[in-house]
């Protein structure tokens, strides 16, 4: 049979149905309701062979919906209007008051015909309200990328400092006093870094504003300046430009605007910072509620292993974050050292810059070398000279003495793999995408081992 020859067979079995209804809960005649909604009178005989089946309906049986209605059960007589009626409550069986008789249930009337779910309308509709659903999402999560970003510090400061409140908890300490125990500590760091670095800061900007003019005649009482001076008259032009940019009106629009954007900069991160303090906090606190929430979503039968590998993956996690802030610290303590042999200035301020580097995968103890190599260049060319063969012996103890040491219960990750994480992660979100690229990629690592490995060996 053709293509259109099944479809006619369609549209008819498809009127017949509807014939069927009305006459069955309509109460229409079915003779009538055909004439009435322009259809054809069929025959007795052209009705058997629509309702026979035949061999070619594969194709349009499993696209449309051909079958018998939803209420009506193989076996099951017809139902007449007349039924409807002998079965229907009458109104003399009702009670006379306005409350139903317990257990009495209203009589709605018989459904309706199903939607068509093969329809086109139908399918074209459902993924219209998908496609804009999921471009709501999308638009949520753009304009939640603070926040977002904001919790995911938050959460791996709390899987950092989660460890030492476990620590603290098995020596029977309650996880209140443990959290405020590690919290304070937290605290205080942040308090001493500031207090070395504020102070020293602060007295040399102060300097540099009171000595600010004798500098400058310093400057163009050099000879090679002023020979430069004389040939291209460069600090006339200078002077010009200067005054012409005062007489300007935008240029003070230009210093205030710029002076209100770092102001809203300085205030902007000092909320953030005190948001993730807050979050870390409340995390700390409440992890072991949050964990067992998450693990109750998970089937019963997936659950023991669910919780051991999460366990291990945010144990891996925080153990890495612990081992590498210890590592900076280790090589900002002794950078410190060595500079105040050295007798250099701003000491103590290269020395926390030195640990804040050295927080970044591959790069970070790289660019804390040459960061303190050229301030010791600016003071005395022989300081840098010493500043880079320290630099040069440190690393190698630290590659093979003291980072095998503090991250030997971490995950190892492959040097491709980091390398591979630290570059997605920075160009996702920078250098705080580079710090949680690899704690993120050992946790995968870990997943890739112990799931999708021996899963690949049983097939």
């Amino acid at each position: 049979m053709s293509i259109w020859g099944r479809w006619t067979r369609y549209r008819r079995a498809q009127r017949a149905r509807m014939d069927e209804f009305r006459a069955r809960d309509l109460g229409f005649d079915e003779q009538a309701s055909r004439a009435a909604y322009g259809g054809s009178v069929t025959s007795r005989d052209e009705q058997h062979e629509l309702d026979e089946p035949h061999e070619h309906d594969d194709l349009l049986a499993g696209t449309l919906p051909l079958g018998p209605a939803p209420d009506a059960t193989p076996g099951s007589e017809p139902v007449s209007p007349d039924d409807d009626v002998r079965h229907a409550p009458a109104a003399s069986d009702a009670p006379s008051s306005g409350r139903r008789g317990k257990g009495a249930r209203r009589d709605f009337g018989p459904s309706g015909t199903p939607f068509n779910r093969q329809s086109p309308f139908y399918i074209g509709f459902v993924g219209a309200v998908g496609v804009l659903t999921a471009y709501a999402v999308v638009q949520a999560v753009g304009r939640l990328g603070t926040v977002i970003t904001l919790l995911v510090i938050s959460f791996f400061l709390t899987l950092a400092l989660n460890p030492l409140v476990e620590a603290l908890t098995r020596r029977t300490m309650r996880r209140g006093w443990a959290v405020t125990i590690v919290f304070l500590g937290v605290i205080a760091v942040f308090t001493l870094v500031g207090w070395v670095v504020i102070p020293p800061v602060a007295q040399q900007a102060s300097e540099l504003a009171t000595n600010a003019p004798r500098l400058f005649d310093n400057l163009l009482a050099n000879p090679w300046v002023q020979d430069v001076d004389h040939r291209y008259q460069l600090v006339q032009r200078i002077q010009e430009e200067v005054a012409k940019r005062v007489a300007d009106g935008n240029l003070w629009a230009g210093v205030f605007g710029g002076v209100l954007d770092a102001g809203k900069v300085i205030a902007t991160g000092i909320f953030s910072g005190l948001t993730v303090l807050v979050l870390t906090l409340y995390f700390l606190a409440s992890l072991p509620a949050v964990k067992q929430a998450a693990y109750a979503v998970v089937p019963a039968s997936r659950r023991p292993r669910t919780v051991s590998l999460a366990e291990e993956v945010m144990r891996r996690v925080g153990s890495y974050a612990i081992g590498q802030v210890a590592v900076a610290a280790i090589n900002a303590f002794f950078a410190w050292i060595m500079m105040s042999l050295l007798d250099l200035k701003f000491a103590a301020v290269l020395a926390v810059l030195v640990g804040f580097l050295g927080l970044v995968p591959m790069i970070g103890a790289t660019l804390g070398a040459a960061v303190v190599a050229v301030a010791a260049f600016f003071d005395e060319p022989k300081k840098a000279l010493i500043v880079i063969i320290y630099f040069i012996v440190y690393q190698q103890i630290e590659n093979y003495a003291v980072m095998p040491r503090i991250m030997q219960r971490t995950v190892a990750v492959p040097g491709a793999v980091t390398v591979v994480a630290a570059l997605a992660g920075g160009a996702l979100l920078g250098i705080l995408g580079a710090l949680l690229a690899i704690p993120f990629a050992a946790g995968a690592l870990l997943l890739y081992e112990e799931v999708l490995v021996p899963r690949q060996r049983r097939h």
